[in-house]
């Protein structure tokens, strides 16, 4: 809608603005008050230009998306997964997503802040009845307004490209990034670093911040507008009309919208995240012993009061960096590695040494001076540091961590690690081990509580202290195998571990020291954490954190979404027949196929036709082409190609965002064929025919569909048996 102010003066003579040097300053005045008397005296006019077109597909998007949004009153599909996110955010608990950033997350918060719930609902069943608590509604807004606007965003998409509103109105679906920064395009022709150049330019910015914020995908689509805007200004750099000062400014402007403002939103969404979410939950125990420690609650308990330097005599839990399979910690126990293995290997019959993944009193070491006798802390401490030799001695059973060369129980290429029992044999003790800060500063960095990084160097063998993964057999509790790996064979996190718990020991007797607890200073871990730290590591877990995808009854590959075989059951009424799908419209979706294939096609032969030197469309008729198609069918190929390199749990509603371009390509295809193809005035009937004849087989199809589309009314059997036009669709029919 475009406003247009009409000020009218009552002093034509002077329309130009320019008043006489001969009048005084009196009269000056008086004639600059007569015109403001004169501007009073007449009436502000506003006009205003409404395209009905825009209005009408935004009221369609908004009805389409927005009624029956309450309906069911229960848990629908993915709402039983990103449901328990949003009772997270309300309890303000950390937790962990590996599907994508957090800025989605917060958004379908917000629509539960909005609606005022408080978090207390159990997510644990799809088709679970909502309680009264739960505002369905407002948690359904956000999504739903976020698809309605898509709506008129299409239609604006391809009016900026330049093709007619006619074709415009064909279009349904696309993303705001890819709108602002054709604005942006189409002004800088004529109104280069203009506020209104400004807006569009920093709103594309906004835009690829959110799209990638959401999901990971959005990278893809990212990438493509980075690269249509190098391109354009690449051809900007042969414009002769351009100064260098001015290059510059644009290429500064492009920097500052397209990188810098997308990366510091990015880290803005996860700082919010990081914010609200500030005490501990069931997710952080996959987090470092520093993360665990700055969340409120869990491990703080635990580390308020620890002293932050390791010091000789000091009582220790290690907790292995990894975490995975799980996290877990150095342990002993009296128990023993059997004589012989069962596959006939002989072990060394030394006290198991293993990693227990939970808290346990038989987690406790002592660190040793090995040049003296005492198990105590000293007056002041001896901090250790990087490169010290250190002995472990195991805080219950007072054995020390030893390994030599003997096979391991289940990694037989790798030293077993043992608590050495002295059988009088000749296999001498070996239970010297160097400690490496990984994460030092300096090579003299003090061994810090939670902070510090440390790897264990056996001094006889250089064999490495790691986590080899493995679960031992029943005679090792099913417990995590821990080894020792020679050091030439790289670095990895199972071979780091780090501080947890710590306290000063102060008896030299046993049944005392099992019992002491001691906090000589208090010390907040969180203060030496930076939001940066955090993120960092936050962003590590996301991107490698794997959870074991099983096969869902409803996953698909990606070749199924092509000619959709596939279709996903959202929801089903526990006792009628109501049921909702994801199930698109088969038209839109072959028609989409059809667009795609004659766009290449076209392209092709143009192409050959171009090489030998014929023209048949107009120049700027065939870089209109090659604009659309590329975004069209580059936007469809990054956002459907990354799919089958990827090893996950694949479903239909991945391939939305690339259908949503393809369908672009509809009335591009169409309006093309219309204007260079169809040459006589029949076809050109031939074709309308034809596009009135679609969008009725389209309207039937959506109005065939509906029920199952927003769950109402509910189908006979035999009504949902003619729903099933394809073998492959699952269509749920309850047994009589």
């Amino acid at each position: 809608m475009c406003l247009h102010l009409a000020l009218f003066s009552p002093d034509q003579s002077h329309a130009d603005g320019f008043i006489p040097v001969t009048f005084s300053c009196i009269e000056r005045f008086g004639q600059t008050f007569d015109r403001m008397l004169g501007f009073l005296k007449k009436p502000v006019v506003v006009t205003a230009e409404i395209n009905m077109n825009l209005v009408a597909l935004t009221v369609m998007g908004l009805i389409s998306r927005l009624w029956g949004l309450s309906y069911p009153r229960a848990v629908v599909f993915d709402e039983v997964y990103y449901g328990q996110f949003v009772s997270l955010y309300m309890k303000r608990i950390f937790f962990v997503d590996d599907s994508g950033p957090p800025f989605g997350h917060m958004l379908l918060a917000l629509g539960g802040y909005l609606g005022g719930f408080d978090g207390n609902f159990l997510w644990n069943r799809i088709g679970a009845e909502y309680s009264m608590n739960v505002p369905v509604w407002s948690l359904r807004l956000l999504p739903a307004l976020a698809g309605a606007l898509c709506v008129p965003l299409a239609y604006q998409i391809l009016v900026e490209l330049q093709f007619s509103h006619c074709a415009a109105l064909g279009a349904a679906l696309l993303i705001l990034l890819v709108l602002s920064y054709l604005k942006f395009y189409n002004l800088q022709r004529h109104s280069s670093f203009s506020g209104s150049w400004w807006f569009w330019l920093l709103l594309t910015g906004v835009a690829c911040s959110c799209a990638v914020g959401v999901k990971y995908m959005g990278l893809f689509t990212y990438m493509l507008l980075l690269a249509i805007a190098g391109l354009h200004f690449w051809n900007m750099i042969g414009d002769q009309n351009l100064s260098n000062v001015s290059l510059m400014c644009h290429f500064l402007a492009r920097g500052l919208a397209l990188i810098i403002i997308p990366v510091a939103m990015y880290l803005s969404f996860f700082y919010v995240h990081l914010t609200l979410l500030y005490r501990s939950g069931p997710h952080d125990q996959i987090m470092t012993s520093a993360f665990q420690a700055s969340l409120e609650g869990g491990l703080a308990r635990i580390t308020q009061g620890q002293p932050l330097e390791v010091a000789y005599g000091s009582q220790i839990t290690l907790r292995n960096v990894l975490g995975k399979p799980m996290q877990c910690w150095l342990h002993s126990h009296t128990n023993t590695y059997p004589i012989r293995y069962e596959n006939g290997r002989g072990s060394s019959h030394q006290q198991q040494v293993t990693c227990y993944p939970f808290k346990d009193v038989n987690n406790w070491w002592i660190v040793k001076d090995p040049g003296m006798q005492q198990l105590v802390v000293s007056n002041p401490p001896r901090p250790v540091r990087h490169g010290h030799i250190v002995q472990l001695v195991h805080g219950i059973t007072t054995r020390y961590l030893n390994t030599h060369d003997v096979a391991a129980p289940l990694s037989p290429h790798s030293q077993e690690v043992s608590c050495y029992i002295d059988y009088n044999i000749s296999m001498p003790a070996q239970n010297l081990w160097r400690v490496e800060i990984v994460n030092r500063e300096s090579d003299t960095d003090v061994w810090k509580t939670i902070l510090s990084e440390v790897r264990f160097v056996h001094v006889n063998t250089s064999a490495v202290l790691k986590l080899s993964g493995a679960s031992l057999p029943d005679w090792g509790y099913r417990q995590l195998e821990v080894v020792g790996e020679k050091l030439s064979k790289g670095y990895h996190q199972s071979m780091v571990w780090n501080v947890e718990e710590h306290r000063y020991g102060k008896s030299q007797e046993q049944k005392e020291r099992e019992v002491e607890l001691h906090s000589p200073t208090q010390m907040d871990i969180s203060k030496n954490l930076s939001f940066m730290a955090k993120f960092t590591e936050l962003q590590w877990k996301i991107l490698t954190l794997k959870n074991e995808d099983t096969e869902h009854k409803y996953s698909s590959s990606a070749l199924d979404w092509i000619t959709m075989d596939t279709n996903i059951a959202y929801w089903l009424h526990p006792t009628s027949g109501a049921q909702i799908h994801l199930l698109g419209n088969v038209v839109i979706w072959a028609s989409a196929n059809v667009a795609a294939l004659v766009y290449m096609c076209l392209s092709l032969w143009y192409l050959i036709r171009r090489r030998r030197k014929i023209s048949d469309i107009p120049e700027d008729a065939w870089q209109l082409w090659v604009s659309a198609g590329g975004i069209c069918v580059g936007g469809w190929a990054v956002n459907y190609l990354p799919f089958f390199l990827m090893e996950k749990t694949l479903f239909l509603y991945h391939y939305l965002p690339a259908l949503t371009f393809q369908i672009l390509l509809i009335p591009i295809v169409l309006q093309h064929l219309s204007d260079h193809l169809c040459r006589s005035l029949l076809l050109k009937s031939m074709l309308s025919a034809l596009i009135v004849a679609w969008f009725s087989s389209v309207y039937f199809v959506y109005s065939t569909f509906s029920p199952v589309t927003y769950g109402e009314p509910s189908l006979s059997v035999a009504e949902l048996k003619n729903l099933r036009w394809k073998d492959s669709w699952n269509i749920l029919i309850r047994k009589q």
